[in-house]
């Protein structure tokens, strides 16, 4: 499976740079990342529990950094199993700066394997982009509050540099939101999407009558029916 792409995030590269070596800011962005430690110079331990589809498991994996240019590239190695299968992947990262705005240009190449291959190859896809989509907004958000905190007014009498609050990762729920949402985009061409989403919203409209008729119905013909048992007694 290829992955490839970029984003562009409201902050020079100073601020991003570290951001994506910092366990803790990583572990807070990425669905499902349960754990992630920093074990040594450029090695990390990780958690992740992860639903594709109908196959739910939990990977332990390790990431591996190699050939690092601060502030500007790094390659990476990733080696995950569990009951589920396993996942192994390289990739490469470089950050472009364009003044106050940085580009983030990311490529890699990931292997599935087990139950969780069962799935498809169209889902595997879907799913990898809802991970990277949803933990790059995650990302974009600390960079944009880490860079308010930067900005913002102090007092002399406030002179700690305290880092801003983590935001939480998205909940499985919310994983799997951003998947099915990927997955429409990826079935229905844009000019047709507000179209069907009107027509979507319509005949939910009209199930939800009809099952609300159906219980009223149904409870006046059960009342009729006890008012005529209890006549008839």
């Amino acid at each position: 499976m290829k992955i490839e792409g970029t984003h562009t995030f409201n902050a020079p590269r100073n601020v991003v740079w570290p951001m994506l070596l910092d366990p803790q800011v990583l572990a807070n962005v990425m669905p499902g990342c349960e754990k992630l430690e920093k074990v040594g110079e450029n090695d990390y331990t990780g958690v992740l529990k992860i639903r594709v589809g109908p196959v739910q498991g939990t990977f332990n994996g390790k990431v591996t950094l190699n050939n690092l240019t601060p502030p500007e590239s790094y390659e990476m190695v990733v080696d995950g199993k569990g009951p589920a299968g396993f996942v192994k992947g390289n990739g490469r990262l470089r950050l472009e700066e364009n003044g106050d705005t940085t580009t983030m240009h990311y490529e890699g190449d990931v292997q599935v394997g087990g139950r969780i291959a069962s799935v498809g190859q169209r889902l595997l896809d879907t799913s990898a982009r809802a991970i990277i989509r949803q933990s790059l907004e995650g990302l974009d958000q600390q960079v944009n509050a880490r860079m308010q905190a930067q900005n913002a007014p102090t007092s002399s009498a406030d002179t700690t540099d305290t880092p801003p609050p983590l935001a939480a990762a998205p909940t499985q729920t919310e994983f799997a939101l951003g998947v099915a949402k990927n997955f429409l985009e990826e079935l229905i061409p844009e000019e047709q999407r507000s179209d069907l989403m009107t027509k979507g919203l319509v005949l939910l409209g009209t199930l939800l009558l009809i099952r609300l008729l159906g219980n009223w119905w149904a409870n006046r013909i059960a009342h009729k029916v006890a008012r005529i048992l209890k006549e008839s007694a």
